[in-house]
């Protein structure tokens, strides 16, 4: 039987990493699955920065 995974970042949050690393053209042309596995690690690297920025702003 095939799982399928819920998405933890949003489809927005993913599409405006996407644009800010540069592979944005990549995955409109290709989906998701045309990103290199390294970009793919970039952009969860990135999530996380931005999670931990908006945690420490938070009081």
């Amino acid at each position: 039987m095939s799982r399928r995974r819920r998405s933890v970042m949003s489809e927005e949050l993913k599409y405006e990493l996407a644009k800010d690393l540069g592979f944005y053209e990549t995955v409109q042309q290709e989906g998701w699955g045309g990103i290199k596995a390294k970009d793919a690690g970039n952009m969860v690297k990135r999530a996380i920065q931005l999670a931990e920025q908006a945690a420490a702003r938070k009081p």
